[in-house]
C-alpha cells in the first residue's frame, strides 16, 4: 500500500513565491526526471496562446488538467516553456511527507498542499488570492486521483468550482477583472515495441505467481490471465476462496465486501458515488481520532488495516470496464500492466519511449454566482475534456 494516509497533525505548505530558483530547477532538473523516472523523452504542446493571452490581459487562470499519470504535474513543465509562466500547483499534503528532498523540490515548483482528510482553509484561500491577484496560472487537478488511463475521465471534484467562483465573485468586487478555467487534456503516447517493452514485467509478475512464463500466449490473453489470477488471490485474501461471475461483477463484489463494513461502522451506512469519492469520506473519520493520538495501539494497527482496505477498493475501482480489446490501442496495455505492478510492488518502473501532448481547450469563463447543488461550470470543464480527450458521454474513448 503507497502511504496517502499521514496520521500526523496536519500543517499548511506555502507555495514558493520566487521565480529564479523554480526556473533553474525546472531547466535542470525536471526534463531529466521525466526521461528517467517516466520514460517520457518528447512532448507537444498545443494552444498554449490561449493561456498566454490570458495571462497578458490580467484574468486569473485556473488550469484544470485530466490525470492519467503520475508524471501529469512534471508534464506541466513543457506548457510553462510554452506559456512563459511559471505556474502554481494544488497538490496533496502526503506527497510534501515523503522526504526532505521531494518537499523541497515540489515547493520550489510552485506546489502548496492540500489537506484531503479534512477542511483545509489555509489551502482554499490560497488557491482564491492566487486567481484573485491573478499572480501565476494555478493548476488543480479535478479527478482527485490518477486514473492511469488515457481513455477515462473520472468524477470531477465540486470543490473545485467553489474556489473559482469565490476568487470571481472577489475580482468583480475589486477591479473587476475574469477568472477563466482551461481545461487541459494529457495524453500519453507510447512510441516502442509493445511486446518487448511489456515481456520481462509480465514474465516477472507470473514468476511471483509461482508460474511459469506465459510466453505462449499472445499478449492480450496473457495479461487477462494475469489480472485474473491477481484479482483471485484478493479474492481468497478477503473472502475466503474465488468468487463466480465475470470480471468486473466480481470485483464490485470485492469492493462492496471492502467498504460496506466500514460505511456501516463510520458512515451510518453504505454510501453512494464513485469509489473514490466513499473512500476519501471514509478516510477523514477513521483518521480524526489517529491524529489526535487518543486511542490504543490495537485501535491504530485496526485502522492502519482499514485504511489498506480502502486502499485495495479505490485501486480495483479504477480498473475501468471493457477497457482491454482486440482493437485496444497499445497504451490501454502498457497501462494495465503498469497498474499490476504498482498494485504488487507499490511502484512502476519507466517504459520509454513515450511522448506526452497537452491539449489546451478553450477558456471557461467562471461566473461570480454562487450556485446550489450540481454546478453547471464543472459539467462545461467535463464536457471540454472529453471532446480535447475524443471520450464519449460515459466517458470512455470512442
Amino acid at each position: 500500500m503507497q502511504e496517502v494516509v499521514v496520521d500526523q497533525p496536519y500543517q499548511f505548505v506555502p507555495p514558493h513565491r520566487g521565480g529564479l530558483l523554480p526556473r533553474l530547477l525546472g531547466k535542470l532538473l525536471i526534463p531529466r526526471l521525466l526521461r528517467q523516472r517516466y520514460g517520457i523523452v518528447d512532448s507537444e504542446v498545443y494552444g498554449a496562446e490561449k493561456i498566454r493571452a490570458a495571462i497578458d490581459a490580467g484574468h486569473g487562470i485556473l488550469i484544470t488538467p485530466n490525470h492519467p499519470r503520475p508524471a501529469d504535474p512534471m508534464a506541466l513543465y513543457p506548457l510553462c516553456q510554452a506559456t512563459r509562466s511559471l505556474f502554481y500547483a494544488m497538490a496533496s499534503w502526503h506527497i510534501f511527507m515523503e522526504g526532505k528532498l521531494q518537499r523541497f523540490v515540489i515547493r520550489m515548483m510552485g506546489a502548496f498542499s492540500i489537506y484531503r482528510e479534512g477542511m483545509d482553509r489555509a489551502s482554499l484561500q490560497c488557491a482564491m488570492e492566487i486567481l484573485e491577484k491573478a499572480e501565476r496560472p494555478l493548476v488543480i487537478f479535478p479527478e482527485g486521483a490518477v486514473s492511469r488511463t488515457n481513455d477515462l475521465l473520472n468524477p470531477l471534484m465540486e470543490g473545485i468550482s467553489t474556489i473559482a467562483r469565490g476568487a470571481a465573485r472577489k475580482r468583480a468586487a475589486g477591479d473587476g477583472g475574469k477568472v477563466v478555467i482551461f481545461p487541459l487534456a494529457f495524453r500519453y503516447h507510447f512510441e516502442g515495441q509493445i511486446e518487448e517493452t511489456l515481456e520481462p514485467v509480465l514474465s516477472q509478475i507470473e514468476q511471483r505467481l509461482s508460474w511459469a512464463p506465459q510466453r505462449q500466449l499472445d499478449l492480450l490473453p496473457r495479461v487477462r490471465r494475469v489480472g485474473l489470477a491477481l484479482l483471485g488471490l484478493k479474492e481468497i485474501e478477503h473472502l475466503g476462496a474465488t468468487q463466480s461471475g465475470d470480471l468486473f461483477t466480481r470485483v464490485d463484489r470485492l469492493i462492496d465486501h471492502l467498504l460496506h463494513p466500514l460505511e456501516e461502522e463510520w458512515l451510518d451506512g453504505p454510501q453512494k458515488g464513485s469509489v473514490v469519492q466513499r473512500s476519501k469520506k471514509l478516510r477523514q473519520v477513521i483518521l480524526k481520532g489517529m491524529v489526535s493520538g487518543n486511542i490504543e495501539d490495537s485501535e491504530r494497527e485496526r485502522r492502519w488495516q482499514q485504511f489498506s482496505a480502502l486502499y485495495l477498493a479505490q485501486q480495483l475501482s479504477l480498473y475501468p470496464r471493457g477497457y482491454l480489446s482486440e482493437d485496444s490501442p497499445v497504451e490501454r496495455l502498457l497501462e494495465t500492466v503498469e497498474r499490476f505492478e504498482e498494485d504488487l510492488t507499490d511502484v512502476a518502473r519507466a517504459y520509454p519511449p513515450q511522448r506526452v501532448t497537452l491539449h489546451v481547450c478553450d477558456p471557461i469563463e467562471v461566473p461570480a454566482e454562487k450556485v446550489r447543488g450540481e454546478d453547471p461550470l464543472m459539467q462545461l470543464v467535463e464536457s471540454s475534456l472529453k471532446a480535447a480527450l475524443g471520450l464519449s458521454d460515459e466517458g470512455m474513448a470512442r
